[in-house]
């Protein structure tokens, strides 16, 4: 299923982690491919197809666009997360009205949360060697 650029859409980035989804939302039946492969295939975890469907429960707009993702970096729990932000982003193109619904249920917010990098000096972000009196 591929789409040409002629048809009208909606375009929205969205990040979690080190994941990066470009989502795009077209007018039709609630169709959900992810990198060329359907959501369910691509995910595979019903817990994780929740996280992609909450703007469009949120919303109300379930089954009224199909949304094209392309995803990139971390795993596939982040790369959900990166999708369902970039879901909600396109949205916000889609309508205003949906603003409120979707701030309310603190999709719009990218999740700050990043892997801490090593320090020096540490075994790890935090861990140090093993202390030993003697």
């Amino acid at each position: 299923m591929t789409y040409t650029s002629s048809k009208p859409y909606f375009y929205g980035t969205g990040r979690r982690k080190s994941s990066t989804a470009r989502v795009r939302l077209v007018p039709g039946s609630g169709v959900i491919t992810v990198n060329k492969k359907d959501v369910d295939e691509y995910f595979g975890l019903d817990t994780l197809r929740l996280i992609i469907d909450q703007p469009f429960n949120v919303t109300g707009t379930m089954g009224k666009f199909d949304v094209i993702a392309t995803v990139e970096g971390g795993g596939i729990s982040g790369q959900a997360g990166a999708v369902r932000h970039g879901i909600s982003r396109a949205l916000l193109q889609a309508g205003d009205e949906y603003r409120a619904p979707l701030k309310k249920a603190g999709l719009l917010t990218r999740d700050p949360r990043m892997k801490e990098r090593k320090k020096y000096g540490l075994k790890a972000a935090r861990r140090a060697s093993q202390f030993s009196k003697r």
